[in-house]
């Protein structure tokens, strides 16, 4: 089936402003990693109102939509995440003016969220058949410390009958075409502590904890060709008060990169600077609290045909030809296990992972038929 560009945009129009209220709608729901229900329950309630049938939330807290998959051996997964970064006690305050949203998690990924259900929508109200099952996933934990967690359950469940992935989680001028693989720690610090005047000299977990990030932060990072590799230490905490001596510290770290190579180097950094922290007056406890995995034995042929397809549909309908790129998305997962997989985007938007994040709002119109469009030509 090919695209019917009047009758999709007719669709737009006819739906124009129940999207944006859906938008609305569901920015104001804070969703967290780990404590996506209120977002889940939404979008599933929605996708059953456009007439979808059999949707489920897994275990995961995945909204799951198998859409003629029953008998199908070749899915194709595309999925939009519902978590955001901001804490549930965040203030979300959503303010359109001038057709700019503003409001923390308007973009990342409410954004594509959006337009995924209402691509859904369309292609129930037409009929749309694809060659093969599509599996529609509102998946959870995504960011951060959520660790993948949905779309690892996704392929517990369906991996031996995926045949790609489409995953909406960026803007329209950009598609990633590979993935950014990343270790994450808590690492715990702890000493006997004391007095800081009485057992002035003994071992201060804060200042030990220094220590150790001051020799992550000392790391000369491989440098292969074509490759990036970076190291972080995001969070630091501990100590009592100002005269005691710190028994406890704890510090949130990673490294990534884009080359397993360059992440095997990594580890044997981190493990060394780890180690040598210890003694018998100090404890470093390290705690994986989450772990990425690169692309490996991964078809290059078919990534750049998905690429092509998206880039072309993206250059009609919005002027631009995206730029290709690489991060940490939900397609680590597929393309860590030699599935391809790419991460399109869907919208306009700024301010990303921060308080002041906005989108474009008419960007989700043109999201809507980029990715609609998109969806059919690659499953025709």
């Amino acid at each position: 089936m090919s695209i019917d560009v009047f009758g999709l945009r007719t669709f737009l129009d006819k739906n124009r402003e129940e999207l944006f209220r859906t938008h609305r709608e569901l920015c104001l729901i804070p969703a967290p990693s780990y404590c996506e229900d209120e977002r889940a329950i939404y979008c599933k309630n929605l996708l059953e109102s456009f007439g979808a049938r059999g949707v489920y939330i897994d275990d995961a807290k995945n909204v799951v939509f198998p859409y003629g998959c029953k008998d199908s051996r070749r899915i194709t997964v595309v999925n939009a995440h519902t978590d955001t970064v901001f804490p549930a006690e965040t203030p979300l305050e959503y303010v359109e003016e001038n057709g700019v949203v503003r409001c923390p998690g308007s973009g990342d990924d409410t954004g594509c969220l959006v337009v995924m259900l209402y691509a859904v929508k369309y292609f129930l109200e037409t009929g749309f058949r694809p060659d093969g099952g599509i599996l529609f996933v509102c998946n959870s934990c995504e960011e951060g410390l959520g660790n993948l967690k949905g779309i690892r359950k996704i392929y517990e469940d369906y991996g031996g009958r995926i045949a790609r992935q489409i995953s909406l989680d960026a803007d329209y001028n950009e598609i990633f075409t590979g993935c950014v693989g990343s270790a994450r720690f808590e690492v715990t610090v702890t000493t006997a502590g004391g007095h800081s005047f009485g057992d002035f000299g003994s071992e201060n977990a804060v200042a030990e904890a220094a220590k150790i990030i001051s020799r992550i932060y000392e790391i000369d990072v491989p440098r292969k060709p074509g490759t990036k590799t970076t190291y972080n230490v995001g969070t630091i905490s501990g100590g009592t008060s100002v005269n005691v001596i710190a028994q406890k510290a704890s510090f949130l770290c990673e490294y990534r990169s884009d080359d397993p190579d360059c992440m095997e180097l990594m580890r044997k950094e981190f493990d060394r600077i780890f180690g040598q922290a210890r003694s018998d007056k100090v404890g470093v406890e390290v705690k994986t609290v989450g772990i990425r995995p690169c692309a490996k034995g991964v078809c290059a042929d078919e990534i750049n045909r998905l690429a092509d397809i998206y880039c072309k549909a993206a250059q009609t309908i919005t002027g631009e030809t995206p730029v290709r790129k690489t991060a940490s998305t939900d397609c680590n997962i597929p393309l860590s296990l030699g599935i391809p997989a790419v991460c399109a985007g869907a919208m306009l938007s700024g301010g990303t992972h921060t308080t002041e994040e906005w989108l474009i709002r008419d960007s989700l119109i043109t999201g809507t038929e980029l990715i609609s469009s998109y969806l059919c030509e690659v499953l025709a």
